[in-house]
């Protein structure tokens, strides 16, 4: 089983749209999160230690995730996706954007 954490930084447009694309696929539970303190969702140790892949949108995102919490990063894969914040929640070009890009690590 793949679990896959998608992160970004409010955590209300693209890592809850990618969440909930790759939850129906077969072999992998999904869960997402922001970076910045007023997140919908803050990301949390516990759910960098449930994850076996973490996918950030943005390589300043992992920047700060590797700043913030080195701690439990440990050996955890981190991909970065290159998907800037210019899409809504559900935007079909955002989901082929993630499809494309995420899909492959996922399958």
């Amino acid at each position: 089983m793949k679990r896959a954490l998608f992160i970004c930084s409010a955590n209300k447009l693209r890592s809850p749209t990618a969440e909930h694309v790759f939850a129906s696929w077969s072999g992998v539970e999904t869960d997402s999160a922001g970076l910045n303190h007023d997140a919908v969702v803050v990301l949390s140790h516990d759910q960098i230690e449930w994850a076996n892949v973490i996918f950030v949108m943005e390589q300043a995102h992992k920047n700060k995730l590797r700043k913030k919490h080195k701690a439990v990063l440990d050996g955890k894969r981190i991909i970065c996706l290159g998907i800037p914040d210019e899409y809504e929640v559900m935007d079909p070009e955002l989901i082929r954007l993630l499809e494309a890009k995420a899909g492959p690590f996922l399958r």
